[in-house]
């Protein structure tokens, strides 16, 4: 099975045990399913309520596969960025990381947010279905 790269909104949506995304990620944690990159990691630290919240976000370095980084993904961020700008839609660098980062892995993308939709057109990223 296709491994599934949850976006910081949607780790947002199961830690407040909302609906659908707490069921979805905890299948998918049940699964083995998931996978995370650094910048999604230190996105959820960043934010980050307690010790305790701390705690349980830094074990996802033991619990999580995650994916593999490199400058190269770096600069394909930039030239899609780039060339989303081009089209007249401003899409945030770090969003383009972890759309290629997604894209290159064959991963899926869990996420709430919508600029993943404009993305999603300018390559072949692959959102995974929320029911």
């Amino acid at each position: 099975m296709d491994k599934v790269l949850v976006d910081t909104s949607a780790w947002i949506e199961f830690f407040k045990k909302r609906e659908p995304y707490h069921s979805i990620i905890r299948d998918l944690i049940d699964n083995n399913r998931i996978c995370c990159i650094g910048i999604i990691l230190a996105e959820l630290i960043q934010g980050a309520k307690s010790d305790k919240e701390l705690a349980v976000l830094k074990d996802f370095l033991h619990v999580f596969d995650f994916l593999y980084e490199d400058v190269t993904l770096w600069e394909k961020a930039g030239t899609l960025s780039y060339t989303l700008h081009k089209k007249g839609k401003t899409i945030g660098l770090a969003d383009c990381f972890i759309a290629v980062i997604a894209n290159t892995n064959k991963s899926y993308l869990l996420t709430l947010d919508k600029d993943f939709e404009n993305i999603k057109g300018a390559s072949a990223l692959k959102l995974y279905p929320v029911k």
